[in-house]
């Protein structure tokens, strides 16, 4: 089946229009037009090559949500004109330790297979993702989507970002009422600070700028730290220092910066992707029993939890939405940090 799509086709040119195959639906495959897709910074650093290991051309895009065209003979969850959503993940081995335990993002039987640039065991060569018309997904990667038609596009950034700050949040041995920071105030941030407040931890939002504290107290936070002006572990720990610091920035010295105003069994719990080391002396972590810990994202069912508590609970991302023949535009916007705060692709389908 002919998609078409938007590719890069190196490291340094331009996404570009892109017509490839997708496999026709087999027993277990569900058939998807796409309707909306996230564009992620992952999308950007693997498209520029950055991370090492792009296959080009590369199809980008794994915050996908779109209306099911066809399913196979023995797909049982999902029905034709169904919505639903694809997330980081589209296959892994299946029968590893790690998938036994329904935790496929740890696959050790090959690893699992990326939404983009993975191992494509149907059709050969490398995936292609969310950047295009259609996609056929294998049923136990897919997930239902129950939000209203009018949050269809916004509900497309949680299925990387929304799940990575809401799963890791979930599994940060925080209980509610104690403090939780969130660095960052951008993708992943303003969703973090959001996911934050509605668990009810205490929530003490930290960026730069005296103009974003009155934002991040709509968002839910009760405090806000101004980096450029303050020592951050310093006004951490005037408020009696944080249980979880959840770090959704790039930049290792901002992460390094609060590890002293982590409380007794703090954790610095890592979402943001950095190629510089944490700065961090032992000292500073058997001194009050301190932790730095990542997260991934997560699996389908992991997605389907995140999607039921922003649907209950009113998290939302901001969104700035671009038809797919201007994702060239759409990438530039958000390179230059201005987009508040995840851009979203539409197909039109």
């Amino acid at each position: 089946m002919q998609t078409h799509g938007y590719a890069a086709h190196s490291a340094d040119t331009p996404l570009a229009p892109f017509t490839f195959d997708r496999r026709e639906p087999g027993p277990t495959d569900v058939a998807i037009d796409i309707l909306f897709c996230g564009v992620c910074h992952s999308d950007l650093h693997t498209a520029r090559g950055e991370w090492g290991g792009t296959l080009y051309p590369c199809v980008p895009g794994h915050e996908i949500v779109g209306r099911v065209a066809a399913v196979g003979s023995e797909v049982s969850r999902f029905a034709v004109g169904q919505t639903v959503g694809v997330g980081c993940m589209v296959d892994s081995c299946g029968h590893c330790p790690s998938c036994d335990d329904g935790e496929e993002q740890y696959c050790t039987g090959g690893g699992f297979v990326g939404t983009y640039n993975g191992k494509d065991k149907h059709l050969g060569g490398h995936t292609f993702g969310g950047y295009s018309a259609h996609i056929v997904v294998d049923q136990g990667f897919i997930l239902r989507v129950d939000h209203d038609e009018k949050d269809h596009a916004a509900v497309a950034p949680l299925l990387c970002a929304g799940i990575t700050t809401f799963n890791s949040l979930a599994h940060s041995g925080a209980k509610p009422g104690e403090r939780v920071a969130v660095l960052g105030l951008g993708g992943l941030g303003h969703l973090g600070v959001q996911y934050a407040a509605k668990m009810g931890y205490e929530v003490i939002a930290i960026a730069r700028g005296s103009d974003k504290a009155p934002f991040t107290r709509q968002l839910g936070a009760k405090y806000y730290i101004d980096a450029s002006h303050e020592n951050v572990a310093e006004a951490l720990n005037r408020l009696g220092g944080a249980k979880v610091v959840l770090s959704t920035v790039t930049d290792s010295d901002a992460m390094s910066a609060t590890i002293d105003g982590l409380s007794k069994n703090g954790t610095l719990l890592v979402v943001g992707a950095s190629g510089e080391p944490i700065k961090v002396s032992p000292f500073q972590l058997i001194m009050g029993r301190k932790t730095i810990k990542g997260w991934p994202s997560g699996t389908a069912a992991d997605s389907e939890a995140t999607m039921n508590f922003s649907a209950l609970t009113g998290v939302r991302p901001l969104i700035e939405r671009y038809p797919l023949e201007r994702a060239a535009e759409a990438y530039d916007r958000m390179i230059s940090g201005k987009a508040r705060f995840r851009v979203v692709l539409e197909t039109g389908a």
